[in-house]
């Protein structure tokens, strides 16, 4: 998080500057098994996620304070810091830890229906601290358009991705439809897959009002 003549931008939000890298970078590869799979011709481990699926490189414009710097877009995310959020468990605005006694706060669309504790929720929304869900709420253009429902989860173990597939054909690698729809770990399709989000599942989530939540750590406010 920093603030700017733009308010506080959240960590994730991506910047004007930050630029995807060519097409060109990418090849076709064998991993160890003997299994072709998408790659980088000058690959590094870091390009690859804890389950070893390829992930969009995108450049990152980082000031002197280690914080992403310039005019946000402020309804793109930056692939690299919302992996970063979501792994590690961070806020989205602020990058602290966002694990609290209670659980870990997620923010959802209320456009998205109604969450009881028998529905399967998969977010690529990293969780928040207290201190800046509301302000989260207030930023993130789809909860502004239909408004939010906070929810406290005990768990939120790793999913799977969503991006691009790839496939490898006569004319060499090609770019395939995307959509929003989460890609599971251990689906074959990852091997031809580029992503750009991480995707968490809740579980033994309940349904919280938000403002009772932050009252409940600051009772005489912010």
């Amino acid at each position: 998080m920093n603030t700017t003549k733009h308010g506080v931008v959240p960590y994730i939000t991506a910047r004007e500057g930050e630029e995807a890298d060519s097409f060109l970078a990418l090849r076709a590869a064998f991993d160890d098994a003997g299994h072709s799979r998408l790659a980088y011709w000058d690959e590094v481990r870091e390009d690859r996620d804890v389950r070893g699926v390829l992930w969009a490189r995108v450049s990152q414009s980082i000031a002197a304070d280690r914080l992403p710097a310039g005019v946000p877009k402020w309804r793109l995310v930056h692939p690299a810091r919302q992996r970063e959020c979501m792994l590690t468990l961070r806020c989205q605005v602020c990058v602290d830890d966002a694990r609290t006694p209670e659980g870990i706060l997620f923010l959802e669309s209320k456009k998205d229906g109604i969450f009881t504790s028998s529905t399967t929720i998969r977010t690529a929304q990293p969780p928040l601290c207290r201190r800046h869900a509301r302000l989260a709420a207030k930023r993130c253009p789809y909860l502004a358009a239909h408004g939010h429902v906070a929810l406290l989860a005990q768990s939120a173990p790793l999913y799977g991705v969503i991006g691009t597939p790839h496939a490898y054909g006569a004319k060499g690698i090609k770019v395939l439809a995307a959509d929003d729809t989460p890609v599971p770990y251990g689906n074959p399709a990852l091997r031809w897959f580029l992503a750009s989000q991480l995707v968490r599942t809740l579980r033994s989530f309940r349904v919280v009002d938000l403002d009772d939540f932050i009252q409940a750590a600051w009772p005489e406010g912010l």
